[in-house]
């Protein structure tokens, strides 16, 4: 092959790995927040499953979800405890979890201390609160469970569940708190929104790839 046409081939080549890197940018630029964002048609189901990461945003709204009636019972993700709580029970010091902390926060907005559960044990990261979701829908046989997260955290959640409910007759409702304020939108003006979409990003990428978090 001549070499003028070697250039060549290498110059279009180079041309057009930039045009879609340009174009792939541009659409992350636009759609990127956007993007993570994902919901489904809100309707009744038999219970409203919050995610933790947040101290009270989610919460909030599962508080509003209850009181419209949207479902009977809030179970509260019993999150990953701080190595240092146990020492605190060894020391006999009592030290509220985030998930009582919440529980207490939705009783006093109104919800029936009944119709909040924290369940037994500890989840590290989304996975492992689809897998903890299994467990329980196994034994209560519960149809449909509303999924309260984070707007940028409700696609990869969804991918989440319906791995994790795959098998079962259950269906996940993604939900995303109207308390959260960030502005899928316009994601790059906020550094905390930059931030986090960023992060999303890599963990949807790898879960794409089969791995957890």
């Amino acid at each position: 092959m001549p070499r003028p046409r070697l250039r060549t081939i290498v110059r279009w080549t180079v041309l057009c790995l930039f045009l879609l890197a340009a174009a792939g940018a541009a659409w992350l630029l636009v759609y990127g927040g956007r993007y993570l964002q994902y919901e489904d048609p809100l309707t009744k189901a038999d219970a409203i499953f919050v995610l933790g990461g947040t101290r009270i945003q989610r919460p909030l709204e599962a508080v509003d979800l209850y009181k419209a009636g949207y479902a009977p019972l809030v179970v509260l993700s019993p999150g990953r405890p701080d190595p240092g709580e146990a020492v605190l029970r060894q020391r006999d010091i009592v030290f509220p979890t985030e998930a009582e902390l919440q529980r207490d926060a939705l009783i006093r907005s109104g919800v029936p201390a009944a119709a909040v559960v924290i369940p037994i044990g500890a989840v590290d990261n989304t996975a492992e609160e689809a897998n903890l979701l299994r467990s329980i829908v196994l034994t209560t046989h519960w149809r449909r469970v509303i999924v309260v997260t984070s707007k940028y955290h409700t696609r990869r959640a969804d991918f989440a569940f319906r791995r994790g409910l795959a098998g079962t007759e259950t269906e996940a409702v993604l939900r995303a708190s109207k308390y959260d304020r960030s502005d899928p939108a316009h994601w790059w003006r906020s550094r905390p929104d930059y931030r986090e979409v960023i992060s999303e990003w890599q963990k949807l990428f790898a879960y794409r790839l089969g791995l957890s978090d």
